[in-house]
């Protein structure tokens, strides 16, 4: 028994002095930093305390660089020339989270995407239980930041995602946010795509005619009045959709705090409508009273 906690004492020893010659640690491969490759060492610095990771050295965090020729290639034909820009500057930071966890969404100085649509692709490319943030030392549109999303996730879990599905995930985005700005609410615009999504995936519907008719019939329901331009193009990307390998369950289940949050929005959107209502109303009948008095 002596013998083998001698050896057992040795063995961990040698270990140590091993990983204290080299200077080297276990990395923590949990969380996973991404930054543009154009960006300066202040900049990274900056993001890095964003993240809440200003030690990420010290602490072992990998991190890996996106590049403007990455973006590009990622959202080619997607979105014009001047959009992706010609340097690589928006981050992310991923954090794996346990399972039944869910996907979370933050952003900094993301000005086209929001954290809604974010997530909503994140699940057509299949990442599941992820803190996830997405930021820039200044303003951009944020549709680059899901390659330096998918990269940290990838590295974070050891797993690749599906090629083609984080193509379908980036047009999700890319139609998300077109969607939004035509109809003056990208809130909304998020909300028709989860929902039609999931009811798609659930039914397992792959007939175009079906698929459109959902996308019509969801958008009646959100009173969003659909072009049949956009009509044509959101079932074009749930017939895609819907030949990936997902389920309503983990679309759902990853999306349950973005829903709770846009549940909570949307009430309390509804509050203050209700509110300036009974403002109006009661500032309108002041007028006729006296219009009354007056006699006008």
């Amino acid at each position: 028994m002596a013998r083998k906690k001698k050896l057992v004492v040795f063995v961990f020893a040698l270990f140590l002095s091993l990983v204290l010659a080299t200077g080297t640690a276990l990395a923590d491969t949990s969380r996973v930093l991404t930054f543009g490759a154009d960006l300066t060492a202040e900049q990274r610095e900056e993001m890095a305390r964003f993240f809440g990771v200003p030690n990420y050295r010290e602490e072992n965090i990998p991190v890996l660089e996106v590049t403007n020729q990455e973006e590009r290639a990622t959202l080619k034909g997607m979105v014009p020339e001047s959009a992706i820009g010609t340097r690589a500057v928006s981050c992310a930071f991923v954090e794996v989270l346990s399972p039944g966890s869910g996907i979370t969404v933050e952003t900094k100085n993301i000005t086209y995407v929001t954290k809604e649509m974010y997530a909503s692709a994140l699940t057509t490319a299949g990442v599941k239980d992820a803190r996830v943030m997405a930021a820039a030392p200044f303003p951009v549109s944020g549709t680059a930041a899901l390659t330096g999303m998918f990269k940290a996730f990838e590295k974070a879990t050891g797993k690749s995602l599906s090629p083609q599905a984080k193509v379908i995930a980036n047009e999700e985005l890319v139609q998300m946010g077109k969607l939004g700005e035509a109809i003056g609410d990208k809130n909304k615009a998020a909300q028709l795509m989860m929902r039609v999504k999931e009811q798609v995936v659930a039914d397992k519907i792959k007939d175009p005619e079906q698929i459109r008719q959902i996308v019509i019939d969801v958008g009646r329901d959100l009173n969003i009045n659909l072009t049949p331009q956009q009509i044509d193009q959101i079932t074009e990307l749930m017939r895609k959709i819907s030949t990936l390998d997902l389920t309503a369950r983990d679309i759902s289940a990853q999306l349950k705090n973005i829903k709770l949050e846009m549940d909570k929005f949307l009430q309390e959107n509804q509050e203050v409508k209700s509110l300036l209502r009974r403002i109006l109303d009661a500032i309108s009948a002041f007028i006729e009273k006296i219009k009354a008095w007056l006699g006008l």
